[in-house]
């Protein structure tokens, strides 16, 4: 969740516009290191119940995601890159975390059983529904950051924080949602009267 904070409060026009860029893109390069400590526990904790299911995947196609996101937010809070090398240490990385998002949301989505009543979907599918959400527009944010070739400016900066900011919420209300899911996981089995 505090992952989740910090890339919604750093996509924030009311944030970014009144705080200096360095401090704003420290607060990208934080979230990312909350995000790659909550995806490597995922992993460390699929890795000893079920090596190899889908969750595995899942879970090790994101922590890898969640590197890439290190490396971009990092580079991010470096100065004087020319156009190409912003391209290679900033915006690849950020699609290819993107890329990885996708995927291990994909990969989790589609194991869960599906219902056609929205209203009786478990905690457990309304957590990939949001993750899912989440890495597309993070996904959608990865695109709309491309470089002009004109300008070398991204496509649509307010596309990008658009997308992080829906995407950071969606990661957000998944990840508070996942104590209740516990919960519902680890409670004793109702035994019949």
């Amino acid at each position: 969740m505090v992952g989740s904070f910090c890339f919604a409060l750093g996509s924030l026009p009311l944030y970014f516009d009144h705080v200096d860029a360095e401090i704003v893109a420290w607060t990208f390069f934080v979230g990312s290191i909350f995000f790659t400590s909550a995806a490597s526990l995922q992993f460390q904790q699929v890795f000893a119940v079920r090596p190899r299911s889908a969750d595995w995947w899942a879970a090790a196609v994101q922590l890898v995601g969640t590197v890439f996101f290190n490396i971009s937010t990092f580079a991010a809070t470096r100065h004087g890159f020319s156009v190409e090398e912003e391209k290679r240490l900033i915006w690849a990385p950020d699609v290819y975390g993107s890329i990885c998002f996708l995927i291990a949301s994909w990969i989790a989505y589609v194991v869960l059983p599906r219902h056609w009543d929205f209203r009786e979907q478990s905690k457990s599918w309304w957590i990939a529904a949001l993750n899912m959400l989440g890495s597309v527009a993070f996904g959608v944010s990865a695109v709309a950051a491309r470089y002009l070739s004109t300008t070398g400016e991204p496509a649509n900066i307010t596309l990008v924080n658009l997308g992080t900011f829906a995407g950071a919420v969606c990661f957000f209300v998944g990840a508070a949602l996942l104590p209740f899911e516990s919960d519902r996981d680890t409670a004793p089995e109702a035994t019949p009267a």
